[in-house]
């Protein structure tokens, strides 16, 4: 669980996060949405430590973030898995050694320890026959699921997701999601997802935030979001002429 206690973020005098609290749940796929410029990616920077916040506590199952020393975040990054939204690959490196790249720098196993773990995580995502390949060789849909075995390579107890759809086409982003998914629930994760893409929302969203101009505006589930009359969360799921079809649906 990370539990989020009044935070905020101002950049030269511009408020970015404003007082903003709530609590990503462990096991659970947590999908933060909102427009550009609501808060979102630095939101995930603030979670990561890329960006230190001007108030407020992070949390991660109780052990305070913020108020730790450099060598105790160290230690609360080592239950970090962050998949990029370029996937960020290595070009240079092959498929099983873009895997392996967390273990040789933040474990201590073994060689054959370290294959074997690699061979899991590719054979979890579905490329088992991938590990020879370079990046240049392989599919963006590949590419995203190669990022999620390096991702999960470490067992992470949080995974961190910043638009993993991107540049995917839709039959390719519904495997992501449901991978993600899968992973979210077979290992317990904590995952945090950052998207625009409502499909993900809702086919995954087992809990939703939306950020509004910095701030938290609502929270929910993928059930609740088509029903609710927050008139700024209306807005911005029904901006793609398929919801507003599915919303003139609804009222027919």
């Amino acid at each position: 669980m990370i539990d989020i206690q009044h935070i905020s973020k101002s950049f030269d005098g511009r408020v970015i996060l404003d007082d903003i609290s709530l609590v990503f749940e462990e096991g659970k796929t947590n999908l933060v949405i909102g427009s550009s410029g609501s808060g979102k990616t630095v939101l995930m920077k603030c979670l990561v430590s890329l960006y230190q916040v001007d108030q407020g506590q992070i949390l991660y199952d109780g052990r305070d973030f913020t108020e730790s020393s450099e060598e105790e975040k160290r230690e609360i990054r080592k239950d970090f898995g962050m998949v990029f939204q370029g996937g960020a690959l290595f070009d240079s490196q092959t498929v099983a050694e873009n895997v392996a790249f967390p273990l040789e720098m933040f474990s201590v196993m073994q060689p054959a320890e370290m294959r074997d773990r690699v061979d899991f995580c590719l054979n979890r995502v579905n490329l088992s026959s991938a590990h020879d390949l370079y990046p240049s060789q392989i599919s963006g849909g590949m590419k995203k699921r190669v990022a999620i075995a390096r991702a999960i390579a470490l067992n992470p107890k949080y995974l961190f997701c910043d638009e993993p759809n991107s540049g995917l086409d839709p039959k390719t982003s519904i495997v992501i999601d449901n991978l993600i998914q899968e992973i979210t629930e077979e290992f317990n994760i904590t995952t945090v997802i950052n998207t625009h893409d409502m499909n993900s929302v809702l086919e995954i969203g087992q809990k939703i935030i939306y950020l509004n101009k910095g701030k938290k505006w609502w929270e929910g589930d993928k059930n609740s979001i088509l029903e609710t009359d927050n008139a700024e969360v209306n807005d911005f799921v029904y901006a793609s002429e398929l919801f507003k079809r599915i919303r003139r649906a609804s009222h027919s």
